[in-house]
Parts: C-alpha cells; structure tokens; sequence
C-alpha cells in the first residue's frame, strides 16, 4: 500500500488551524458588512473561455485546465496529437478550468445577472481559488481569497473606502502593515515619457518583477522588450520616485500620466479625514502584473521595520479595473476591488506570534468524571450548558483520570471540570481552571453565570 499524500501546493489543515483560520475569515467579513458589501458564490469551475485573455499570457500559463469527460482523446485534434503540440490540441480535449481568481468570475457574474442586483454594486466573497505556480514559502496552487469588489461606478470614493477596509481589517488582526499606492495612468506615462508606449504591458511584466530578480535584470527585461538601454534607465529612475509631487513634475508632458497623478491626489483627498492605523505610501515600481487593471493600483505587505526577520511578498492587493464586464458583453462598467491572500496572512501571524491565546480554545469547558454514575451526572450537566449556548464536552467513558485529563487538555479548554461521588452526592460541579491550578465547586446556576460572563 503506498504511503498517503497530496497535490503539492496544497495542505492539510488541523482543527487549531482552521479555528485560526476561521478567526481571519470572521475579521475580515464583519469588516465587508460593515461597509455594505453583500456575499456572493461562484462555482469553482469555470469555462476556460471565461478564464483564459484575462490574465495575461503569464497569467493563463498558470491556469489549471480539466480534462474532458469521458475519452478525451476522441475527439482530441488529430493533427496537434500526432505532433504532441499540447497547445494546439488544448481546445478540443478541455473546456473547462478551475478559477485563477475571484474576480474575473464575479465580471462574468455582473454580465449574467445585471438585471437581478442594482449598481453600484457590492460584493464580497471568500472561496478557494487555484493556480499552477511553483510552490514555495507563502506561495500555493490552493489557496483562499477574500474579495471585496464594487462595481457599476467610476467614483474614486471607493477606491478610498477599499483603502479603509484595508487598514481597518490589519488593524483588528494586530499585523502591522504598509499599503502601497500607485495607479496604471502613471505607468503609462512613464513609458510615454520613455517614449515606450507600445511596450506598456511588456514594461509592467517587467517592473512587476523588481522585488524578485532586481534592478538589473528588470533591466535586461525592458530592453529585450526592443527599448535601448538610455530609455530603460529613465522607466527605472522614474518609478524610484517616491513623492506624488515629484513625479508630477516628471509626467507634466504626459496627459494619461497626469491624469493618474490627479486621480491618486483626489483618493488621498477622500482619506484627508480619515485617521490611519497603518502606513501608506506611494510606490511608483508597483505594476500589479495583472493585465485588467486601469487605475489606481494597491499592494499590502507587513511592514519589516516591526517584523525584520519576516520574509513574505504582498499580503493583500487590488486596484480599478476599467471595463472588465465589457468582454462578456457588459460595456461602460468600471469596477473596484481588493484581495486579502488568507494563507499568507496567517503565516504572517503564525510566524510573528499574532493569534491571541483565547483563538485556539475550541470549546469552554471540559468534563472528566471517575466512574460510571459520575459519568451519568456530568453528561446532564454537559447538555444543560449547551442548552445555554456553552460549548462544552465529556470524555466518553470512566477512563483512567490520567488519560481523560490529557485529552482534556489536548482540547484546549481553559476549564476542566471534574466529578466524582461528593460532586454527585453534593449536587455541585468541580472546575479547575487550566492556566492557574486555581479550582472551585459550582452550582450548574453559578457555573452558567461564571463561562456567558
């Protein structure tokens, strides 16, 4: 029998894993609610022609592709299959993928049932999404994304309102954080200003890129792009700028350029009276290497002045998306969102110690008893507590008290309580709290009132 294992880039998690993972999940949805986003669900499966020109052509390398049913290769193109061109053969044996991301799918949704929900529209949605990266640290080809999108409006005011539900989310985790601001118009103004227009997409392929292999080899990037090396040093002066001014001053021939500067400014000016947990900056190498997006562009990552040992990319991102709806039917239908990476963000919390202690309680209260009609009491006593909305549980039978209190503490309770013949006899419930040693007798009445308090 061979030994049990997984996909790579995907995991396993353990009950205290996903109560931690479930404690992000709450956060961050009580903050979309807050807000007025409304929850919407799409299928994990989705048409490879919904998928595929979205992304880009890194983007749809990365796409998992399903196979047919049935025998696939029936009707697999004769000629690609006789020459083993797996491109070309791709359209006739699969018509389907798994989804990159959530929100190219929630534009297929906006298309499908615009005449079901009202614009602007807010959604929020925490699913599972899949891409065929290479696996490493804080990288995986299953992960979890928590969206919040709005789209039918082209007010900057929600690009303002995403940036607030950024900070106050890390807030409430505890995780320091920087969120990076740029916008696609600037970028498209440098590469005007560089005289690159047509090498746009090529050029933020590659700027996306500065974090992982470089100044130099970004370089090498642009000017295999067809650029000479004189116009890639000015992309890459221009982008090392870090105030909103100074590259104005830089961009003042570029109207698209200019453009971006007054959309960044007026963000800025929605955020003027709003008070800041976290830091924002401006960063002029953020592309977001994504092809949909438009305008103001957004990246997170932990702020390594607070974490200096953390090595970790972006933990959160988004940005505006002009007219993504308009490939599937859907035209003049701007869009907003953002993205918070749920695995990283708990590495980074795991990693930096930042669950509270009381996250990894699973239930209130624990019972152990020492024979069979002790046993009969304390399960009474079990079902009244959950009949008042305590969670609580017993060890299933009269065990050796060493063995139900290892178990007990395996769970995680702060309390265990532990009934014997006096606690019967006396009506009363024994509970030894945990952390301290400390123990006292309780009526159920007292015990209800001490666990809801």
């Amino acid at each position: 029998m061979s030994k049990p294992s997984i996909a790579k880039g995907t995991r396993d998690f353990l009950p205290s894993e996903v109560i931690k993972r479930n404690y992000i999940f709450d956060h961050i949805k009580e903050v979309f609610k807050t807000y007025g986003y409304l929850p919407i669900e799409t299928p994990a499966i989705e048409l490879l022609q919904t998928l595929t020109g979205k992304y880009g052509d890194e983007g749809d390398k990365l796409l998992f592709k399903i196979l047919n049913n049935g025998d696939y290769l029936a009707k697999a193109n004769p000629e690609a299959l006789a020459n083993k061109d797996s491109n070309a053969m791709l359209s006739s044996i699969s018509r389907r993928g798994l989804r990159y991301d959530l929100t190219v799918p929630l534009a297929r949704y906006v298309s499908m049932h615009q005449n079901d929900i009202q614009f602007p529209f807010k959604r929020y949605a925490i699913q599972p999404v899949w891409r065929a990266d290479r696996p490493q640290k804080g990288r995986y080809q299953e992960f979890y994304q928590c969206d919040a999108d709005m789209v039918g409006s082209e007010s900057l005011m929600y690009e303002a309102e995403l940036l607030q539900i950024l900070d106050t989310v890390y807030n409430r985790l505890g995780i320091d954080v920087i969120i990076k601001l740029n916008n696609r118009k600037i970028l498209q103004g440098i590469a005007e200003v560089a005289g690159q227009s047509d090498s746009f997409i090529g050029i933020t392929v590659a700027i996306d890129k500065l974090d992982k292999i470089g100044r130099d080899k970004v370089a090498e990037e642009l000017i295999n792009l067809g650029m000479d090396a004189q116009a890639a040093d000015i992309i890459l002066e221009l982008i090392e700028i870090k105030e909103i001014e100074t590259i104005a001053t830089k961009l003042a021939s570029s109207k698209m350029g200019m453009l971006g500067v007054a959309e960044m400014r007026e963000v800025m000016d929605y955020m003027s009276d709003y008070t800041l947990n976290c830091k924002i900056e401006f960063d002029f190498t953020l592309a977001r290497g994504l092809s949909y997006y438009t305008g103001c562009i957004i990246e997170v990552v932990a702020d390594t002045t607070t974490y200096p040992d953390l090595r970790m990319g972006s933990i959160s991102g988004g940005g505006r998306y002009a007219d993504l709806t308009s490939m599937f039917g859907l035209k003049d239908m701007s869009g907003v969102g953002v993205s918070f990476g749920a695995e990283r963000i708990y590495d980074v919390m795991e990693e930096c110690n930042l669950f509270p202690e009381s996250v990894t309680k699973s239930i209130d209260i624990f019972f152990v008893s020492f024979d069979d009609v002790s046993h009969r009491y304390a399960y009474k006593q079990v079902s009244a507590l959950r009949a008042a909305g305590i969670s609580a549980d017993l060890y299933p039978e009269a065990a050796k008290m060493k063995k139900q209190m290892k178990y007990a503490h395996g769970t995680g309770a702060p309390y265990v309580a532990i009934i014997g013949s006096d606690e019967v006899d006396a009506g009363i419930i024994a509970v030894k709290e945990m952390n301290t040693g400390d123990q006292g007798n309780y009526s159920l009445t007292e015990l209800i009132e001490k666990l809801t308090s």
